[in-house]
């Protein structure tokens, strides 16, 4: 009886021993060159709005009614304020820089065993250059176009076309380029008609779009400090970082001394950019497999928790400019309603970045976990709600509408387009004043200038 056991063990472990050097041996082969990559979903903030709402591959205009019930059908839109996230772009320059170190050396050092390192080597162009700096991508045109477009699906009562071009709408945008064009790309989807598009003006604000370059107190505690993410450095000098870039080295048969972590960075971004920018599942996807991916994952989600989410009291504070405007600004739609049974503006786009969206979801709660992302605690936090595969992918929205119902004005909330309870609240569309009520002391005492004061604490 022993005997068996002791066989059966030793058949297993041989057996494992196998499959792993199988894996090291050769890529995963069977991923087709158009299909999507079984790590995709790991991309961070570099995914695919596609991979949050899979039904849009199959069409990109569609959309779910059946997710957006409100507490009664003499409910009607009054007004939406749309807060977005610019859509796919191209690297920046120090990633472009990053991304031609790792190919020259899978070029001049790698092996030709694997598949896919063959296919790298011989078919692989590196068409990434240094002028790209975070320009939107073609794609990223798509993007937002297609949103304004399912926006009216969504709520054709405000954005017909006769309300757009009669003032109803106003745009407002990031002055970065790939702000910039995501805007006018999401008028383009907006307007529908091209003679229309000059009768709608977009407006540069940065201290809205972009307020955390301005707050003082930011800048100097997280921004400019190099302590602020030692957890992430923590991280990506750790075990579980190591062994990733051993297997990345196993792969490719070079020395672990030559892959550092800005490398293997720089082979997932590869893998991400390839797929979000051109929709290929290319040979570099191949290097990964979803342990790896996890990895990953977990170092940016560290990053974007400790920079711009719950790892510093400043970073949710930093937004406190956004979330007054939100709020100034449905105050005035109730208050205009309420009084004449009109509103001046039916329509608030605006446009910014990641760096936007995080620290304002944030402020309200969402996505926190019981347990806050360190370095130490990868294994434990598998399965966190801090994702920012998941809420902030390219073109992530925060869509915030108020309803007219029968018992008054209440307010609905979804998250790239998806229907959101706001945390601390047992409604989906719960009443407006409610609401207020729930975030008091935040509206009384969130004031930024205040809040990014250097010596307050």
């Amino acid at each position: 009886m022993v005997k068996q056991v002791v066989t059966t063990i030793c058949f297993i472990l041989f057996h494992c021993v196998i499959c792993y050097w199988a894996f090291r041996s050769s890529c995963n082969i069977h991923s087709s060159p158009k299909s999507v990559p079984t790590i995709a979903k790991y991309f961070g903030t570099k995914g695919r709005y596609e991979e949050v709402n899979t039904y849009l591959i199959d069409d990109i205009l569609a959309i779910n009614n059946s997710i957006a019930t409100l507490p009664s059908s003499k409910c009607s839109a009054i007004h939406l304020t749309a807060i977005i996230r610019h859509g796919t772009r191209l690297p920046s320059n120090s990633k472009v820089h990053n991304m031609l170190d790792f190919y020259n050396l899978v070029v001049r050092d790698a092996s030709d065993k694997l598949n896919c390192l063959s296919e790298i080597k011989s078919h692989w162009t590196m068409w990434y250059t240094g002028d790209m700096d975070g320009q939107l991508a073609d794609k990223g045109n798509d993007d937002l176009r297609y949103l304004g477009q399912r926006l009216i699906k969504w709520f054709p009562s405000l954005l017909s076309l006769d309300k757009v071009r009669n003032g109803g709408v106003k745009l407002m945008t990031s002055s970065k380029h790939r702000c910039v064009n995501s805007t006018i790309a999401f008028r383009t989807g907006l307007m529908q008609e091209e003679r229309f598009i000059s009768e709608l003006e977009i407006e540069e604000n940065d201290a809205l779009m972009r307020y955390f370059a301005q707050c003082e107190r930011f800048l100097k505690e997280v921004e400019n400090n190099e302590n602020a993410l030692e957890e992430v450095k923590r991280f990506n000098e750790g075990p579980e970082m190591k062994r990733t870039m051993e297997k990345l080295a196993d792969r490719l048969e070079v020395p672990y001394s030559s892959i550092t972590y800005d490398s293997i960075e720089a082979a997932f971004y590869l893998c991400s950019y390839e797929f979000t920018i051109k929709g290929l599942n290319s040979p570099w996807c191949e290097l990964f497999d979803e342990a790896d991916a996890l990895v990953m994952e977990y170092s940016s989600d560290l990053k974007q928790y400790w920079k711009r989410s719950y790892g510093h009291e400043i970073n949710r504070k930093s937004s406190c400019i956004l979330f007054r405007d939100l709020f100034y600004r449905l105050d005035r739609i109730v208050g205009q309603f309420n009084s004449s049974g009109t509103v001046s503006e039916i329509v608030t786009v605006q446009v910014g970045h990641a760096e936007t969206l995080i620290p304002l979801l944030t402020l309200l709660d969402m996505f926190k976990d019981d347990t806050p992302l360190k370095s130490t605690n990868f294994a434990t936090q598998q399965n966190r709600t801090f994702r920012s595969s998941r809420f902030v992918p390219y073109t992530a929205n925060l869509l915030v509408a108020l309803y007219d119902c029968p018992d008054g004005i209440r307010m609905g909330v979804r998250l790239n387009e998806k229907p959101l309870t706001l945390p601390g609240l047992s409604e989906s569309v719960p009443m407006y004043e409610d609401v207020k009520s729930h975030y008091s002391a935040l509206l009384s005492g969130c004031d930024q200038e205040t809040v990014c004061k250097i010596n307050n604490l």
